[in-house]
């Protein structure tokens, strides 16, 4: 997930107004990092004082990590993984040295069955409790014992308004445009949308409605150019697509650049919707992985970002949806992106909204196999 927006979203027709930096001046953070953190960060030679990251890509506010940083006293590095896949073979192979990392709500129940993930002590992270009660103790870890909530959003339609030459309403839109489209390489969504669309269960683990939905991309896939590996917004932008499946804050952000840069002659060319049919809501978290070899600063680190300062500059910086409650009770989100009902749903489209949740690794082998068998078919 590319997941950065530099400019403010001024909705209605998906417009995108002023850029970030026109804004107001942010408020500054009274957070203070532990004295218990600060002691023993001074105890480490200089070498380890680190927080490693291991992050989706520009995926935070430029102050982030340096304001962490700053406060306790060490250097916050970060490398970033393009799907959770990535991230779940790269800690298979054992961790490299990272103390953090930042797993879709979907796979925190494999990643715990494989013993990738450490527990979490919430008494150590007093600011867990600005989180939304609604995504407190998920489905996916009822006692957030393994996750914390860091952002959630939508996958979804980004497509070019010049290009498809109609306002884009539904998924039978994409399937029946006339021009090249791209799908998202993310076999549970993807077939998750076809199994809603067929009025079954988005997280069937019924291997003959498995195949059914396999068999409706199929028939829907004449106009894929390419099953992107989570780039869709370039191949848009490039022209490569017109349509594409893909993370609503990647599409915010060519929006964005465009309405910032009036000579790349992009500016209304492109819009993001969610069908009226329904879309993927996920939940992305900070959890710490096993053998992490900072535990206390990534307990830190997890109760900095929840403060509602830190918090709402991600948010704003992202385009993404905060799950941090008192960021939006003291005001601190931007009011374009709080009234924003593609940013934050209302109750009428969440109504359509559906989550695809760990099945186990049985039937996600019959995902997978659908999946490899829709791809060789499209010549993807």
């Amino acid at each position: 997930m590319f997941r950065k927006l530099t400019g403010v979203l001024c909705f209605g027709a998906l417009a995108l107004g002023i850029p970030a930096f026109a804004q107001d001046e942010p408020a500054k953070t009274t957070w203070t990092c532990p004295e218990d953190v600060v002691a023993l960060v001074q105890s480490l030679p200089e070498s380890e004082r680190v927080l490693n990251w291991y992050n989706w890509t520009t995926y935070e506010a430029e102050t982030t990590r340096p304001d962490f940083g700053e406060l306790c006293g060490v250097t916050v590095n970060e490398d970033n993984f393009g799907s959770n896949e990535e991230l779940i073979a790269k800690l298979r192979q054992g961790n490299p040295g990272y103390d953090l990392v930042v797993p879709t709500g979907v796979v925190i129940p494999q990643m715990v069955r494989e013993g990738l993930l450490e527990e979490i002590d919430i008494s150590k992270i007093p600011n867990f409790a600005n989180v939304s009660t609604h995504l407190q103790a998920p489905a996916y870890d009822t006692e957030n014992k393994y996750s914390v909530p860091y952002q959630w959003g939508t996958i979804a339609i980004g497509y070019n308004t010049e290009a498809v030459g109609q306002e884009v309403t539904s998924w039978e839109d994409m399937w029946n445009f006339g021009g090249n489209v791209a799908w998202i390489e993310d076999p549970r969504s993807m077939l998750g949308i076809a199994l809603t669309l067929q009025g079954m269960d988005p997280n069937s683990t019924d291997p003959a409605e498995i195949g059914a939905a396999r068999d409706y991309l199929i028939d829907r896939g004449g106009n894929v150019r390419t099953i992107a590996q989570d780039d869709g917004q370039e191949k848009l932008l490039s022209g490569e697509a017109d349509m594409v499946i893909e993370y609503s804050g990647d599409i915010f952000q060519i929006i964005a650049d465009c309405e910032a840069n009036p000579e790349q002659n992009c500016a209304g060319k492109f819009a993001y919707v969610i069908p009226s049919e329904g879309a993927i809501i996920w939940v992305d978290n900070l959890a710490i992985p096993t053998d992490a070899p900072h535990p206390e600063l990534a307990h830190a680190f997890i109760d900095y970002i929840l403060d509602p300062v830190v918090g709402a500059d991600i948010s704003n910086y992202t385009a993404y949806a905060t799950p941090n409650q008192a960021s939006i009770d003291e005001a601190l989100i931007l009011p374009e992106y709080l009234e924003s009902t593609v940013i934050y749903p209302d109750e009428a489209a969440s109504e359509t909204l559906f989550t695809v949740v760990d099945l186990g690794d049985d039937v996600a082998r019959l995902y997978n196999d659908a999946w490899t068998e829709l791809r060789t078919l499209l010549g993807q």
